[in-house]
């Protein structure tokens, strides 16, 4: 089954410059922002853009641009396009994209190049832009002519789409685009093929493997969320009478307050949800990625039979062998398999679900100051709405987020987790206001993840673009002491200095507040959203509960 093709119309009456019809190009592909910083080798793309629907969105860092792009593509499941000049704009995108490519994101990269006639010789900000992205992209590729643009352009955009979602770059060199080219040269026909029925033996062989299972468990992936199959893996759960954990990248594909909800699975040390998994005989990954929990870490024994249920085949791996893959559209697969598979008798894994809840209300009317992580999270919670998006930079605080924060619906905490890259938060939060923009846009960042990408508040500012910046306060890289800690017992080089947040935030022309007292978060934050701007929250953060965390996980009494 295919979306009605758009018409094909004459672009313009006129023979056009090249980067005009890559412009109209990117039109025809829906593109309605483009994130980047023009250069002396995208001119021609620039100019294109004053004369189209397009907006472009100028940021202080290619690295912000295309972390929008990425945050932008996986929320909205549409490729999110970056541009930069050639060299070092080129390279400064290269984080965030492989960031997107990494954790199934569809984006596409532009960047601009030096004419063809200097490629072949050393020659100034000259890079092999191709074979450098081509590791990190499902597609990578220099436009050489302008009679081929409808194609590079549909191409770059169908790859990065498709299942397995991920990057395309495309170099366009200047004198390239500067070419005339003529106007039948139109755009192609975007067409979206429904991911097909999963064979109905391999339905079959699944739905007998959960029958005959003591206890199954199932572990939701972020491909649960691409194939917007929540609704369905919930009708599975319940009809199965199966626990269900999801990754750090699928949290809330069902809802926590849901009673066959475990949580979410992705630490590397012991958790309580991880007694699911060893107990579990049988383990259904759905819509499941390796680099978001890999299977060394829950299949130790390598004696678990595993289903693989999504819309691509399993990658390779030892501690990963299939007693049955089905590979097909995930939400039609778990009806069928519903249909035939016997449920269990009871649910068996009420009272682990019963303790992760408890301890998830343990610290709510903690009053020590600094907050402990757990109350940040829990007051949190309590003031944004299920809807909200909150996006998890990287560092001590996404361990306490993926592990704590309790999501009711897919897609409104994003994880980076397979490239898990630090300085993610502010300019992923710009782009889930731009994508949502009726929704609360919400930051949680550490102070060191915060300070790589802070410039980009003058970009949210310009644009208009409300969010909240909830910063972490510990004057440390807290995540790499709390490894250092574990491994070694002493710290080592990972103390710095801040500026002050609150005078940083109204330098640029933001709200900035500050947290002295355990009970000032939930009216801060509440001011912070009535606020509709940009807001920095300062908030000093315990982190000796990181090794409290280490020592209790690592004398885990399993509830089942």
């Amino acid at each position: 089954m295919f979306q009605s093709p758009q018409p094909l119309v004459s672009l313009m009456e006129n023979d056009m410059n090249a980067a005009e019809l890559f412009i109209r190009c990117l039109e025809n592909e829906g593109v309605t922002e483009i994130f980047g910083i023009p250069g002396e080798e995208n001119l021609a793309v620039m100019d294109a853009l004053l004369s189209s629907p397009i907006r472009f969105i100028t940021t202080r860092h290619e690295q912000g641009a295309a972390f929008m792009a990425d945050v932008y593509g996986r929320l909205t499941g549409k490729a999110g396009v970056c541009l930069a000049t050639l060299g070092p704009g080129a390279t400064n995108l290269i984080t965030g994209f492989a960031d997107a490519n990494m954790d199934r994101a569809p984006i596409v990269a532009i960047a601009g190049q030096g004419a063809t006639t200097r490629l072949h010789k050393e020659s100034h900000q000259i890079l092999d832009l191709v074979n450098l992205f081509e590791p990190i992209s499902k597609y990578s590729t220099q436009i050489r002519s302008g009679r081929i643009i409808p194609e590079i352009v549909r191409k770059a955009f169908k790859d990065a789409q498709a299942e397995k979602p991920g990057g395309s770059f495309v170099d366009f060199p200047e004198d390239v685009a500067d070419e005339i080219v003529d106007a039948e040269y139109l755009p192609l026909k975007v067409q979206s093929p429904k991911p097909p029925r999963a064979p109905q033996d391999k339905l079959q062989q699944a739905a007998d493997l959960i029958s005959k299972a003591k206890f199954p468990l199932v572990m939701a992936g972020n491909g649960v969320i691409r194939g917007n199959a929540a609704e369905q893996l919930i009708k599975f759960s319940e009809k199965l009478k199966l626990p269900v954990a999801t990754t750090f990248m699928a949290k809330g594909v069902i809802p926590f307050s849901h009673e066959n909800s475990i949580g979410t699975v992705g630490l590397q040390a012991n958790d309580y949800v991880a007694c699911g998994f060893d107990r579990a005989d049988l383990v259904i990954c759905i819509g499941y990625d390796m680099v978001e929990y890999h299977p060394h870490l829950w299949n130790k024994q390598r004696d678990k039979k595993i289903i693989h249920i999504d819309m691509m085949p399993s990658e390779v791996d030892a501690h990963y062998i299939l007693e049955a893959g089905v590979i097909g559209n995930i939400g039609d697969s778990l009806d069928v398999i519903s249909e035939t598979a016997k449920p269990q008798k009871v649910f068996q894994a009420s009272g682990l679900r019963k303790t992760i809840v408890e301890e998830f209300n343990t610290y709510a009317d903690d009053q020590s100051f600094p907050l402990k992580p757990q109350r940040i999270i829990s007051d949190l919670r309590k003031v944004l709405n299920p809807e909200d998006v909150v996006i998890s930079d990287v560092g001590a605080h996404k361990m306490w987020m993926a592990r704590m924060y309790q999501c009711e619906q897919p897609n409104t905490c994003i994880i980076s987790n397979g490239f898990a890259s630090m300085g993610i938060g502010v300019p992923g939060a710009i782009a889930a206001k731009i994508a949502f923009p009726d929704k609360t846009a919400l930051t949680v960042t550490g102070d060191a993840g915060f300070m790589m990408n802070s410039q980009e508040i003058e970009t949210a500012l310009r644009i208009n673009t409300p969010m909240i910046i909830l910063v972490w306060t510990d004057s440390e890289y807290g995540l790499i002491k709390w490894h250092q800690m574990r491994h070694y017992g002493r710290e080592s080089h990972i103390k710095f200095n801040n500026p002050d947040f609150v005078k940083y935030a109204e330098s640029l022309g933001a709200k900035g507040y500050r947290v002295n007292s355990s009970n000032e978060l939930i009216p801060t934050l509440e001011k912070a959203i009535a606020d509709n701007t940009v807001v920095i929250i300062d908030c000093p953060v315990d982190y000796s509960e990181n090794m409290k965390l280490t020592e209790k996980l690592g004398n885990l009494i399993c509830p089942i």
